[in-house]
């Protein structure tokens, strides 16, 4: 096994006292000598540093499995690992308390001006007057995302007394109770937030979600603190917010591109940065070490694992008579998970036909993991999806019926949420073309469950279809398929686009104001 970033001796100790393990420690070696013990290895464990490119995967013929001593896998090519068979595990839950920790430590920093007072004083300067903070007591918190970092965020904001507020799609009333924290829209909690943290993953829908329309909204002299993912923010509006004083300041750990070597928003005096310190503590790191040791030692024994991003943790046998249904209710529960708009409370999943007995477990799992990996602030997969589920209150049934409606299997998914509404996606297997969405709703479609998709609701009338080509054709977006189902003539309708290119928020707008639209969606399967 090639150790190829800095790692403890009490984080590797499952490893070092194996018997049947050879440890290749080559941090800090030269190139020559990583590249042999590359050459060699069965196994990889990286933390952040070493970058697992495709290359790098094609030069080590022996690998089986990367281990991520961390929760991030952005360093890790995951599409190459998946392709060679590797199996990629990562550590997602020994920096929880690490990360908190420093997101309160950042918004102190923020408060006191505790990094420019440290500099003034150092300097020879005893200037008091210029740092006059502000109580986090009595303020309220913003919490986008309570996952496990927010939930433990919004503890240690109860002890500074603070007013906590939370956006999370997947927060129900109830949970928000348990947790003592106020459930709010995302539109509400910019207005009423001080202090706004994010603790939510980078994903397609989140990307800049903080931006300048955002921004707009949010109180005059409202902080931002982000400890969770650069990309969250659009940096170039934040900057202009500091700027113009809307922003009073901002805590940054994370940035859009690290190292943040020329980013504006290091010359700014009411910026506080670290270079993505979350996890940095002896023992998140050491928990962390010994979390993926341990489970990358199972791998390499044939035992059953844990914690993996891109694999089912099925013997090889089930995994591949199941690889195309695994595909398939993966796709309808990231699919079914994207368009329901507000919390959800029940999950049912429904196998039709010739799926059998002992297939249940595994697809259910995986339909679950689709479902949240969109929503958690973690790697949700195969090991943790029920686990998470029910952490979340999300009620998961699942059925067996004969029902297939013309197709030899039919695995539909129907999702329900707080104030009653369900959305619900049937699939299929089609031998030698793979899986197929085939009916969204009650309309019947035939969509392969990759790329980008825009899912438009509109009314069946003459004319729509074209001016939806159209107006998508003078944005420059590229149509790759395009599906049309409809229950009666001239009623509802739904149209489901592959393009080429995810659009812009633009596009979607100008897309809803056209005559006969009535909602759209844009998701990324």
């Amino acid at each position: 096994m090639a150790v190829a970033d800095p790692l403890s001796d009490d984080g590797l100790r499952a490893l070092l006292d194996a018997d049947d393990v050879e440890l290749l420690r080559v941090d800090g070696a030269d190139e020559a000598t990583r590249r042999a013990a590359f050459a060699r290895a069965d196994a990889l464990l990286v933390r952040s540093q070493t970058k697992v490119t495709r290359e790098l995967i094609a030069d080590m013929p022996k690998l089986k499995v990367i281990g991520r001593a961390g929760v991030g896998v952005d360093n890790i090519d995951l599409d190459a690992a998946t392709e060679r068979g590797v199996i990629v595990l990562n550590a997602p839950y020994g920096n929880m308390i690490a990360a908190a920790e420093h997101t309160l430590a950042m918004m102190l920093a923020l408060a006191r001006h505790i990094p420019r007072a440290h500099q003034s004083l150092v300097a020879g300067r005893w200037d008091r007057k210029a740092f006059l903070g502000f109580e986090l007591a009595g303020k309220t918190l913003g919490i986008v995302g309570l996952g496990r970092i927010g939930q433990e965020v919004a503890k240690r904001a109860k002890a500074f007394e603070m007013r906590v507020i939370a956006y999370d799609p997947y927060l129900t009333e109830e949970r928000a109770r348990a947790l003592a924290v106020e459930k709010v829209s995302f539109e509400t909690l910019l207005a009423e937030a001080d202090i706004i943290t994010l603790h939510t993953p980078l994903t397609d829908e989140t990307r800049n979600l903080i931006d300048a329309a955002a921004i707009a909204r949010m109180k005059d002299g409202v902080r931002i603190v982000n400890c969770a993912r650069g990309g969250l923010i659009d940096e170039r509006a934040l900057y202009d917010a500091l700027v113009s004083g809307k922003v009073a300041g901002a805590a940054l750990d994370v940035f859009a591109e690290e190292p943040p070597a020329g980013n504006p928003l290091l010359d700014l005096p009411n910026v506080v940065v670290t270079p993505h310190l979350g996890a940095s503590t002896v023992e998140a790191q050491e928990l962390v070490a010994r979390d993926v040791a341990q489970e990358v030692l199972n791998v390499l024994r044939g035992r059953p694992f844990k914690n993996s991003v891109n694999f089912p943790s099925l013997a090889p046998d089930v995994y591949a008579r199941l690889k195309d249904d695994l595909a398939l209710a993966d796709a309808l529960g990231r699919f079914v998970g994207a368009l329901i708009e507000r919390a959800p409370t029940r999950l049912r999943i429904t196998y039709g036909g010739a799926f059998g007995p002992d297939d249940e477990a595994a697809l259910t799992r995986a339909v679950v993991q689709g479902f949240l990996k969109r929503q958690l602030d973690i790697h949700v997969n195969f090991v943790n999806a029920l686990f998470l589920a029910k952490q979340r209150r999300l009620a998961v049934t699942a059925e067996m019926t004969p029902r297939t409606e013309g197709f030899e299997k039919l695995l539909t998914v129907e999702a329900t949420d707080e104030t009653g509404a369900s959305f619900s996606a049937a699939g299929t297997v089609l031998n030698g073309l793979g899986p197929r969405i085939v009916k969204v709703d009650g309309f019947s479609v035939d969509v392969v469950p990759r790329g980008p998709i825009l899912y438009v609701h509109h009314h069946d009338r003459p004319g729509v279809i074209g001016r939806v080509g159209t107006l998508l054709g003078r944005h420059g977006v590229n149509i790759a398929t395009m599906q049309v189902g409809r229950r009666d003539e001239g009623g509802r309708a739904i149209m489901m686009l592959t393009v080429d290119h995810p659009p812009g928020p633009d596009v979607l707008a100008d897309l809803e104001r056209l005559d006969d639209i009535d909602r759209v969606r844009a998701l990324t399967l």
